[in-house]
């Protein structure tokens, strides 16, 4: 019997073959964590009395979520990581250094690795043929300290992405689509492993936001083929080395199948306060935004800024609507000064804000007033998301948030380039 992705990548972490429903425990190539969850991996580790850490190489502590950090509480925390990785000569990356996600797709995760992280998203390395998944604090602190950990394999959902994505619409929009056709709940504990014609012609930085939201549907993981598109993306990063291809077997069973055929796709927003609370662009009606937020692990890639610019370009954003916008990592943020990314939106009206989380998770950078809208590139939207339980947010792609921006209502990017 053929293997799914996740049951291939799996087997190679703990040298067996397993399937669907088998309980492991595999080797872990990487462990993650953030300020917010990292405080309490790493007490939950000394607890137990740990005095070593299994792959330092491959430990990572982000401070990404407060950074730079708004409140004392938050500045001791993070003393508590600096001192952590100083001690166990794991890896620090401080703030200013860019999102957990992108800095461990950017230059830690490989095709083939297991990785996990104390933080849901985790799950975005699923892009590159890694088996990626967020987990709780105390969890990931075993992970550490032993270089292993357990879980059920998943069963699998197999997304079949026929045709290619029509102008104006983009992967964002596809996962929005597929979050709201499953529910929150819909593929819970189960990996998603994305193929078809249009995900082969992704390149990753598109397949990124895919794996990235695969929780949102309640999933383990989210999974790609490592394949040619994988192998430039690793090379651009100077990683070559790093690919090697893995991709399911053509006889792979699956719990289930769901085709999607991309050319019927439409831009897509997801009202408050449930990510698969979702419309179509023609049924979201008039929306005013005061605040339009461009960034987070799902879209602030150098890509996303493109799009963003190139639609802005010349334009003035829309009076009473505020735009921040933060790079996703420090190389984000260099590749777009030196395309003059950066001077086109800061010439439209935009606050361009240090490479991190931002306003995605509510702590600091973008908090919203009462009553106030916010239209974000995000991947939650749940109430209180951006510190204010009396404010409302929308998700979108990077191209409706342009499109939005310009005019100060949510608006179809097709007719706003």
């Amino acid at each position: 019997m053929g293997q799914t992705l996740g049951e291939r990548i799996l087997s190679g972490k703990c040298d067996a073959t397993v399937k669907a429903d088998d309980f492991i425990i595999a080797r872990t190539d990487v462990c993650l964590a953030q300020d917010g969850t990292g405080p309490l991996a790493v007490r939950q580790f000394e607890a137990v009395g740990f005095r070593a850490v299994a792959r330092p190489e491959g430990t990572m502590f982000f401070l990404d979520h407060a950074a730079p950090s708004p409140r004392r509480e938050l500045s001791n925390d993070h003393i508590t990581l600096r001192n952590f990785a100083e001690t166990y000569g794991c890896r620090l990356v401080d703030i200013g250094e860019g999102i957990c996600h992108q800095i461990a797709v950017e230059d830690q995760v490989r095709p083939g690795d297991l990785e996990v992280g104390a933080d849901s998203h985790t799950c975005m390395g699923g892009a590159l043929g890694a088996f990626a998944t967020g987990m709780g604090s105390t969890d990931v602190a075993m992970a550490i300290a032993l270089g292993k950990t357990w879980l059920r394999v998943p069963r699998t959902f197999r997304v079949e992405v026929a045709g290619s994505m029509p102008p104006g619409v983009y992967s964002k929009d596809l996962m929005l689509h597929l979050v709201g056709a499953l529910g929150a709940d819909g593929a819970t504990y189960r990996a998603l492993e994305f193929g078809g014609p249009a995900i082969d012609s992704m390149p990753v930085s598109d397949r990124l936001p895919l794996a990235n939201m695969a929780v949102e549907t309640g999933a383990k993981a989210g999974l790609f083929a490592s394949d040619e598109m994988t192998r430039q993306y690793l090379a651009a990063h100077g990683r070559e080395d790093d690919f090697k291809p893995i991709r399911p077997d053509a006889d792979a069973t699956y719990e289930r199948t769901i085709p999607i055929d991309a050319g019927e796709l439409v831009p897509m927003v997801s009202f408050p306060h449930t990510v698969d609370n979702t419309r179509r662009i023609a049924e979201v009606g008039d929306v005013p935004i005061q605040q339009v937020f461009i960034g987070s692990c799902t879209n602030g890639r150098l890509d996303d800024l493109r799009v963003v610019a190139k639609m802005t370009r010349g334009k003035k954003r829309a009076k009473g609507t505020r735009v921040i916008v933060t790079p996703a990592s420090p190389r984000v943020l260099r590749d777009a000064l030196a395309e003059g990314i950066i001077e086109t939106l800061v010439d439209f009206g935009a606050t361009v804000t240090t490479p991190g989380c931002g306003a995605c998770v509510g702590v600091h950078g973008g908090i919203l007033g009462d009553g106030e809208a916010c239209l974000a590139t995000t991947n939650r939207n749940f109430k209180g998301r951006m510190g204010n339980p009396d404010a409302f947010i929308y998700l979108a792609s990077p191209a409706t948030a342009a499109a939005t921006a310009i005019t100060g209502k949510i608006t179809d990017p097709r007719g706003a380039a």
